[in-house]
């Protein structure tokens, strides 16, 4: 015989997935955002400098001839599925669906994160050398440097660090007092903001996180526009009742891609966390 569940009971799950997993600090909202796109690739527009010239009285205007061009961002599926029973009963348990769209909306989640991980990482247009140290307020303005030489505008700057790193930055005298910045990280424990970055931490993820290879540490600082990610599908739940388990699958989709718009605003600052 075969079940079914309310379609009042699906459509509270699936909004109540959203509502976690909009909740969620999740970087989607650092970087250039397209959403709705169909098919399994998204063109961004790439658009180069112009340089404006003198004209004579009766000349004609010259053209700046500015390069224009598109940059393909991969959509990919992604599912996270549980198997569970919760929706067996005549009124659906809201405690344990919420703690299950919980740990839907938060695999989505990280998944997201890590498709931008990936695009800044392979998209990287400048590095700052790890050197022996961790994390610290000279790192930064050599990366913030960077994106200065290139005209990346200060506004809208975001950076990825480990635990560790930030944990290096809450050491140095500079990032905690307030005689150099307008932080309350020794009250707190964190750094918000510091020359001209958004500091976001990034936890050991199974996902991947931040990579890092023989101690060396990547940590990732990006202008917002330099990164772009396409959004299909996303998020989205299905349950369905499966009878070869007899049980219902809760299904959490995502289908996505995301690409390094600009590598002249994106830096990698490697820090050394042995």
């Amino acid at each position: 015989m075969s079940k079914t569940l309310s379609s009042v009971a699906s459509i509270e799950f699936d909004s109540e997935v959203k509502q976690a997993y909009q909740g969620m600090s999740n970087l989607r909202s650092t970087v250039t955002q397209r959403q709705g796109c169909v098919g399994d690739t998204y063109n961004f527009r790439s658009m180069g400098k112009g340089l404006a010239n003198q004209k004579a009285s009766q000349a004609d205007v010259t053209p700046m001839d500015v390069a224009n061009g598109l940059i393909p961002a991969t959509l990919q599926n992604w599912n996270a599925p549980e198997y569970t029973d919760i929706f067996d009963q005549a009124a659906v348990n809201f405690d344990e669906q919420s703690e299950l769209a919980e740990a839907i909306a938060m695999a989505i989640g990280r998944r997201e994160d890590q498709l931008i991980i990936d695009a800044a990482v392979a998209g990287t247009g400048s590095t700052v050398a790890a050197g022996g140290t961790n994390l610290t307020v000279a790192k930064l303005r050599a990366g913030a440097k960077n994106l200065n030489k290139a005209g990346v505008p200060s506004k809208d700057r975001h950076i990825l660090v480990s635990a560790e790193g930030l944990d290096s930055m809450l050491g140095e005298t500079e990032a905690t007092s307030s005689d150099f910045a307008v932080v309350k990280a020794l009250v707190q424990g964190e750094i918000d903001t510091f020359v001209s970055f958004k500091f976001h931490t990034i936890e050991d993820r199974d996902e991947g996180g931040l990579p890092i290879a023989a101690n060396i540490r990547s940590t990732m600082g990006y202008h917002m526009k330099g990164i772009g990610i396409a959004v299909g599908i996303g998020p989205k739940t299905e349950v369905n009742y499966i009878a070869q388990k007899t049980s219902w699958l809760a299904n959490g989709i995502l289908k996505a891609g995301a690409v390094a718009r600009d590598p002249e605003g994106i830096v990698t600052i490697e820090t050394d966390e042995s």
